[in-house]
C-alpha cells in the first residue's frame, strides 16, 4: 500500500513583494507520479527549488518520511532521499560521461569524490554507472568528454546520473527541454520505468499535455503560485477552473 513520503505544508517564498509560491500544501505517495502544470511564471520550478533546499523558505514547511527537513541543506536533502534533475545540466563539462556517473555513485556509497578512489578496480562503481548509461544510450559514449556531447544527450545524462542517486523521490524539471524527436523518447521510457518499479515518488514538471497524459497518475496546477487544482489527471483537466486559465496556449501548444 502506498504511504506519504513527501509532504509540504503551506510552502511559502516571497522575493520583496513578490509571492513565488504562496501556502502550497500537498502530499505525495511512494509509486504515484505527480505531474505539476501552470503556465509560465506560475511557480512550478521555484516550488521544485523549495522542496530540494536551492532557495530558503518564507514560511511553511517541508517534510519526508514524516521528518522537517525544512532547514536541512541541498546535500543533506539528497543523502535523505530527494534527487533533482534541473531545467539547465548540471555536469561536469570536463569529465568524460562515465566518470561524472561513477562521481554520483561513489557519492552515494560515501567514497567520497577523490579521483584516486576512482581507481578502475572499483569495478563494481563502473560496472553500475556502464549499466546506467545503457539504460540512456550513452553507452558508446562513455569515453567522450561531456561537453563534447549534444543537448540532448547532456539531457540524458543529467538523467542517468539522477538515476544513478538511486533517490526515494525522483523531481524532473522538464526533462526532455531542448531534445529532438527521436532522443525524447528515451528519458520518457525511463521515466516510464521508474513508475512501474512501484516504490518510488515522481515529481514531473512538463508542458508537453501528450507527456503528462501517458505518465501521470495526478496533477496539481500552480497558478500564481498558488495551488489551484489537484486529483486525478481526467477530472483536472475538465475542472472549470483548468479549463478557464490553463487549457490556452501554455497547456496545450508547447
Amino acid at each position: 500500500m502506498s504511504r506519504v513520503i513527501l509532504q509540504t505544508h503551506d510552502l511559502t517564498v516571497r522575493f520583496g513583494g513578490h509571492v513565488a509560491v504562496d501556502h502550497v500544501s500537498c502530499a505525495f505517495k511512494t509509486g504515484e507520479l505527480t505531474a505539476i502544470v501552470g503556465p509560465n511564471g506560475a511557480g512550478k520550478t521555484t516550488y521544485f527549488n523549495l522542496i530540494s533546499g536551492q532557495i530558503p523558505i518564507s514560511e511553511g514547511r517541508v517534510e519526508l518520511n514524516g521528518r522537517d527537513i525544512t532547514r536541512a541543506s541541498v546535500s543533506q536533502r539528497c543523502d535523505l532521499g530527494i534527487g533533482r534533475a534541473f531545467q539547465l545540466t548540471n555536469l561536469f563539462p570536463n569529465l568524460t560521461v562515465l566518470e561524472n556517473v561513477r562521481l554520483v555513485i561513489q557519492q552515494r556509497a560515501k567514497l567520497g569524490f577523490s579521483f584516486f578512489s576512482m581507481a578502475d578496480s572499483h569495478s563494481e562503481i563502473t560496472d553500475r554507472a556502464l549499466s546506467v548509461l545503457d539504460k540512456v544510450k550513452l553507452f558508446s559514449l562513455k569515453d567522450q568528454a561531456v561537453s563534447a556531447l549534444s543537448h540532448g544527450n547532456q539531457r540524458k545524462l543529467e538523467v542517468a546520473m539522477l538515476i544513478a542517486l538511486d533517490p526515494a523521490v525522483y523531481m524532473f524539471d522538464e526533462p526532455t527541454a531542448g531534445m529532438s524527436v527521436d532522443e525524447a523518447p528515451v528519458v520518457l521510457d525511463l521515466i516510464a520505468e521508474l513508475k512501474a518499479e512501484k516504490d518510488r515518488t515522481i515529481l514531473l514538471v512538463e508542458h508537453k499535455m501528450d507527456v503528462i497524459r501517458t505518465l501521470a497518475d495526478r496533477i496539481i496546477v500552480l497558478h500564481n503560485g498558488a495551488l489551484a487544482a489537484d486529483g486525478d489527471p481526467a477530472e483536472v483537466m475538465a475542472s472549470d477552473v483548468v479549463q478557464e486559465a490553463y487549457m490556452g496556449k501554455e497547456l496545450t501548444d508547447v
